[in-house]
């Protein structure tokens, strides 16, 4: 069954015979993917009066344990700024703490509260069924493919484990 981008895929063949544009099979769909899953993460975390970055620093926390912020800068893909707000807004909300370095006076840790390890903990869970339910439409089998594909795809261009 033929969808959106195999419509535009056509219009191109059509406009540009001359050019392949087999690409933006995969880079469209990928695009408009990523819209329909966000939307439906972001009414996930709604549910549970979080937005995506704000999931991400809890959840980080929540598998890491005690970082820096340097950490959860290189872990979320972020600025040090955007980390900072981050952090600003989750420390003003009781769900994460902020406690100097032992060993560098300068530096500082990032802790969840008991509060942020029980909003992660309940939302968490509905994280994983919208995740689950988004991909309903694929066996195990394709999804595992899939994971792999798309983990072959990041490494070739440079996409390395944050450290």
């Amino acid at each position: 069954m033929p969808d959106h981008v195999d419509h535009v895929l056509q219009q191109w063949a059509d406009a540009r015979p001359d050019l392949d544009v087999s690409p933006m099979a995969v880079f469209g769909r990928l695009s408009r993917l990523t819209q329909l899953v966000n939307t439906e993460l972001r009414r996930t975390f709604a549910g549970h009066d979080l937005d995506p970055s704000s999931f991400d620093v809890l959840a980080t926390l929540r598998r890491g344990g005690r970082q820096t912020p340097a950490e959860l800068m290189r872990s979320a893909m972020v600025t040090s700024g955007a980390v900072t707000q981050r952090l600003d807004r989750l420390e003003a909300r009781g769900l994460v703490r902020r406690t100097p370095s032992d060993v560098d006076g300068r530096g500082v840790h990032v802790d969840l509260t008991a509060a942020g390890r029980e909003l992660i903990d309940r939302a968490l869970p509905d994280h994983v069924d919208t995740e689950r339910r988004l991909l309903a439409g694929l066996t195990s089998a394709q999804r595992e493919n899939l994971a792999e594909i798309l983990r072959q795809l990041l490494m070739s261009l440079g996409d390395e484990r944050a450290s």
